[in-house]
């Protein structure tokens, strides 16, 4: 038995929390604007409202509506209750799936979509350090974009772009680290693609 004991406000096993906010709109996305967003032009008809995040999921919500739901595949620790923003922290290891990760399913027509459309959902993490990620996805019979090996350094918001996407499909997108240093995440936005309007 160790003789060592946990620093104060530690338990035995856990991270340091990181007890700072962070804002997804600083992070560096891993696709550009042009790779994810639609073209319409002014005669075409725009569902509103396409510019708000249809769920995003994360350690304090982890289900949405449906089968919108959270997996998170050999974390360290997830705190909930930090003075910064909640987050999961990973370390990279072997696991029988293969490495660390998570993962968010999502049913468009269990938040009222009756057609077919495209949707991004972001990841958005800290890397510290350099980080070997695999990311992945399923849209149904369509290939997502973003998809793929990737290494990452820092704020990073990693995204995946679903097309084609039938209402009552399940769909999902994931990261799984395949080697590297530590990392954490925060929170996955499920959204509409961006818009750019041709006149």
């Amino acid at each position: 038995m160790s003789s060592e004991t946990p620093e104060m406000g530690e338990r035995a096993g856990e991270d340091p929390e990181v007890a700072e906010l962070i804002d997804p709109a600083t992070f560096e996305k891993t696709l550009s604007l042009t790779d994810i967003a639609h073209r319409y032009s002014v005669n075409d008809v725009i569902t509103f409202p396409w510019f708000r995040p249809i769920d995003t999921i994360s350690p304090t919500h982890t289900v949405g509506k449906g089968r919108t739901n959270l997996t998170l595949i050999a974390s360290d620790i997830m705190q909930t209750d930090t003075t910064g923003t909640p987050y999961a922290s990973f370390t990279n290891r072997p696991t029988p799936s293969g490495g660390p990760g998570v993962s968010v399913h999502f049913t468009p027509g269990d938040y009222g979509a009756t057609a077919v459309s495209d949707y991004v959902v972001t990841f958005v993490i800290t890397a510290n350090g350099s980080v070997n990620l695999n990311v992945g996805g399923y849209a149904g019979g369509t290939t997502p974009t973003g998809t793929g090996p990737r290494t990452v350094n820092g704020n990073v918001a990693v995204v995946v772009g679903l097309r084609q996407v039938p209402a009552t499909q399940v769909t999902y997108a994931s990261i799984q680290q395949t080697g590297g240093s530590t990392w954490q995440w925060y929170r996955t936005a499920i959204e509409y693609p961006p818009l750019i309007i041709q006149l």
